[in-house]
Order: C-alpha cells, then sequence, then structure tokens
C-alpha cells in the first residue's frame, strides 16, 4: 500500500511556447528555477527587510489543529505584530502559520520588487499579491485554492516540501462536501492505509522547493505543503482561460461558500459530522468502483 508519488518537472528557464504547450495546456505542474534571477526580492527580501518595512502590522496567525466547526474556515488561532511573529520563526520550530496576509498592500513599495511572469501568460489577477509564511515544521493542510486560479508559488529564505495531486483524485482524497479541502484526519506524508483505504494507489507529485524557485501550480490543484525551515513564499495568481472553470470559481467563492458558513453556523458539529461521513463514504465507493 503506497502513494504513487513522481518529481514535479524542472527547468532552468522556459519558453511561453513550451510552457504552453507542456505545462498551461495539459494543466501539468513545473519548477522554473530561475524565473525570479531578475527580481530585486530575490536578494531584498530577507527577514530583516521585512520586519523593517511592515513589522509593526498585526497579523493573523493558524496552527495545524482541526477547524472549528462552527467558524469559517479561515478563522485564526491567534494574532500577533508582524516583527514578532518574525522572531519567532527564526528561533526554531513552531506550527504557526500566516496566510491571507498582504504586505505588499501595506508597503506598496514591495510591488517595484518582483514581476508577473506574462512572458509565460497573461490574466494575471492580484495588484497586491498574498504572502505566505511558516515556521519549521509548520503543514498547510491538503486543500485546492477554491477560486481555482493558475498558481506561480515562489520561495524564500528555506526550504518548503510539495505534494500535488491533480483534481481527478478529489474523492478518493475524502474531499469534504461544499469545500475545497480534505478530511484531517490522516497525514498525507505518512497516510494509515487501513483507516483511509480510498488513499491507496493515488498518483501524486512532489518537489522540494528551495529560495528563489518558482512552482506553477494549475487550476484546481490539490496541494499541501510543509515549511523545512522558518520561510515564506508569494503566490500570483491567473486565470484560466476556461469561462467553465471561470463559472465554477464563482460559484465556488459566493454561493458555495455562504452556503457552507451558514450551515456551520446553525448546526456546527452535526453538520461538520454528516460532512465528514459523507466524505468517507465517497471516497469508498469511488475506490469500490476502480476510479479517481
Amino acid at each position: 500500500m503506497s502513494l504513487s508519488l513522481s518529481p514535479i518537472d524542472r527547468a532552468d528557464h522556459i519558453t511561453r511556447e513550451d510552457f504552453i504547450n507542456n505545462y498551461l495546456k495539459p494543466r501539468k505542474p513545473l519548477v522554473v528555477s530561475k524565473a525570479t534571477e531578475t527580481w530585486p526580492a530575490l536578494q531584498k527580501w530577507t527577514f530583516d527587510y521585512l520586519k523593517e518595512t511592515v513589522g509593526d502590522q498585526i497579523v493573523p496567525l493558524y496552527d495545524s489543529s482541526k477547524a472549528d466547526p462552527s467558524k469559517p474556515i479561515n478563522a485564526s488561532a491567534a494574532e500577533m505584530k508582524f516583527g514578532d511573529y518574525i522572531d519567532l520563526i527564526q528561533k526554531g520550530p513552531t506550527d504557526l502559520r500566516i496566510f491571507l496576509f498582504d504586505p505588499i498592500k501595506h508597503a506598496p513599495k514591495l510591488l517595484d520588487d518582483y514581476r508577473s511572469p506574462t512572458d509565460l501568460m497573461g490574466g494575471f489577477l492580484d495588484k497586491y499579491p498574498n504572502m505566505f509564511f511558516g515556521g519549521q515544521g509548520s503543514v498547510t493542510f491538503l486543500h485546492y485554492d477554491i477560486d481555482l486560479a493558475h498558481i506561480f508559488h515562489t520561495h524564500f529564505n528555506g526550504r518548503k516540501h510539495i505534494i500535488l495531486f491533480d483534481n481527478k483524485w478529489s474523492e478518493r482524497l475524502y474531499k469534504i462536501p461544499f469545500a475545497t479541502y480534505a478530511l484531517e484526519d490522516y497525514d498525507i506524508e505518512n497516510p494509515d492505509f487501513k483507516k483511509f483505504p480510498a488513499l491507496d494507489g493515488i498518483d501524486g507529485q512532489e518537489t522540494i522547493l528551495n529560495h528563489g524557485e518558482t512552482l506553477f501550480m494549475p487550476t484546481g490543484y490539490w496541494h499541501w505543503m510543509k515549511y523545512l525551515d522558518g520561510s515564506f513564499s508569494i503566490s500570483l495568481r491567473a486565470w484560466d482561460s476556461s469561462w467553465a472553470i471561470k463559472g465554477k470559481s464563482l460559484y465556488n467563492l459566493t454561493i458555495q461558500r455562504k452556503f457552507d458558513d451558514i450551515m456551520k453556523k446553525n448546526f456546527r458539529t452535526n453538520y461538520m459530522d454528516w460532512k465528514e461521513r459523507l466524505a468517507v463514504k465517497r471516497a469508498d465507493k469511488a475506490l469500490a468502483a476502480g476510479r479517481p
């Protein structure tokens, strides 16, 4: 029993034609090792520099505990000054993470330090891209992005272990209904196949992302990330050309999310227990049928 994890393709550089034909159109992940070599951020974005720039901002912190069924999916566990958090993750292991925080919005001069990969594709969305920070050992639980954008995820000041799965495996990954994350009761690094048999035989990809390297994650890809060092990343998001995917994104962000929040608020644990049972039922059914 095992997961089948193959290495994500890598290239130092790639032409627009090769990227579109071999990765964007077939929706295949890729690590571009030197995409950031002209970015001022590659040398400039140290922990000390970011502390000087946005250190006084209060930021929400997230840990690895299972989500509270009565709260929205992005409810934080604590708050802290950004500068104090940077000190914390440099001292040693911690499971506290920052995500959905936008230092660039608070310090627009950071906009000058990176480049959207418009040489590869168009449709980039964010004027102020989000940044993500984690202490050594902290984990981003298995999920896919609710807006279904393509992601160019660049890492700084350390290493990050990343595991990806095509969206076709959603049911076998125990996808929670009316959400874009998986059942939180298993460890994708070391799954218990007896307890979660639908995971056996799933095909995925993995890599270690190093300082300055950029991972292209196509729309809908499931991703799990573990910070091997206290470090941080920036994600640049771009629309897929498909109007069907744009429509699904709009549905996810409005109807599905609103419905899920209302149900969690009103039915709390009972609703979450029902969703988890349904996730298991669907995974077992997909396994029995021999399908992703």
